[in-house]
């Protein structure tokens, strides 16, 4: 009876995934590392049809057909837009190339997907958002993938119902000479603590060498330091956030690992722990378990591009018009990029 109820519960779960189809054709700017490694592989998992792969190596058209039979590949951006059969575009191309590819794929009217950052300038992205606006109808995402990631989902929940005291954020990797620091990497961390705590201004902040800052920022409910630095080594990079509550300390460890530890009580503001020996108990909110190599134990899933693709397709096809990263919620980030930017020099 027990393994009849198993068998069961396994066949369902098949079938629910092998039923989530898609009907409408996509297209694909751009194949770098970050596309290879983050973007494709949850595209493959979903089975989103890719018409086209869209790069400006003859090289690598020639070895996409052979990688991908089923895809066309192109040098062409023109031909995408004119295919009235692709619906939605994915970009994660050169950096400073996607506010003029975007801007093409907002006036075909095609649904797009464009990975961070979107634009240079706040006046690019306010020019973006104008486009947008005539062709509202269709669905647009920035790549701003850790609002989709499980452990701050669960954050963003649970500090929402308490009251907020404090934060410390660290977001520490190795030397960056390939491109643009604040938008390429700072943009993650800045917009983490926008998505969680609201609109900041930035009260301090100290450049401490060449791509290193110390920023305080004061959100409507918390005040928090930032620390964002390029100054030591992507062997060991990571990303830590430290929330202090009214009932006690949140710890995010990138996105692998959420931990509450909450606070012991006081009476009449004695802390009660001095007085009596007090056991603490840390609450695993949520965390990764690399024994089972299942979907929500991968770092796609956790790292939030698994949601956010699933996010945009979904709505693309239909399935919902829910996005928490559509242009218009990265302009806080872009102010506070540009108020950063303007601290520097």
């Amino acid at each position: 009876m027990i393994q009849q109820l198993i068998d069961r519960f396994k066949r369902i779960r098949t079938e629910h995934f092998l039923a989530q189809t898609y009907q409408y054709s996509y297209a694909f700017v751009g194949m770098g590392q970050h596309s290879l490694t983050n973007l494709y592989p949850v595209l493959h998992y979903l089975g989103v049809p890719l018409k086209y792969i869209c790069v400006t190596s003859e090289k690598k058209s020639r070895l996409i057909e052979r990688k991908f039979p089923h895809t066309k590949a192109t040098s062409s951006l023109d031909t995408i837009l004119n295919d009235d059969e692709v619906t939605g575009v994915f970009v994660s191309a050169s950096p400073s190339t996607h506010f003029s590819i975007a801007s093409q794929v907002l006036k075909s009217g095609k649904s797009l997907f464009i990975e961070k950052p979107p634009c240079q300038t706040l006046a690019e992205l306010d020019a973006l958002i104008k486009l947008h606006r005539l062709q509202s109808s269709h669905i647009v995402m920035v790549g701003l993938q850790k609002r989709y990631a499980p452990a701050i989902q669960i954050l963003g929940k649970r500090i929402g119902k308490e009251r907020l005291i404090n934060y410390d954020l660290h977001y520490l990797t190795g030397a960056y000479p390939e491109g643009d620091a604040i938008l390429d990497l700072f943009i993650h961390p800045i917009d983490l603590v926008i998505y969680l705590f609201g609109k900041p201004d930035i009260l301090a902040c100290q450049e401490i060498g060449k791509n290193s800052y110390i920023l305080m920022l004061r959100h409507p409910h918390i005040v928090g330091t930032l620390e964002l630095s390029t100054a030591y080594t992507w062997t060991s990079a990571k990303e830590t956030l430290k929330v202090c509550t009214a009932k006690g300390v949140y710890c995010l460890s990138q996105t692998e690992e959420l931990t509450f530890e909450p606070k012991p009580s006081t009476i009449l503001g004695i802390p009660i722990e001095k007085v009596h020996k007090y056991n603490m108990i840390i609450e695993r909110l949520y965390a990764c378990n690399n024994l089972t190599p299942v979907l929500p134990n991968n770092q796609i899933y956790s790292h939030g591009y698994f949601g956010e693709l699933q996010t945009f397709v979904d709505a693309v096809e239909g399935n919902h018009n829910y996005s928490i990263t559509d242009l218009d919620s990265a302009k806080t980030v872009y102010e506070t990029v540009e108020e950063l930017r303007a601290y520097k020099t």
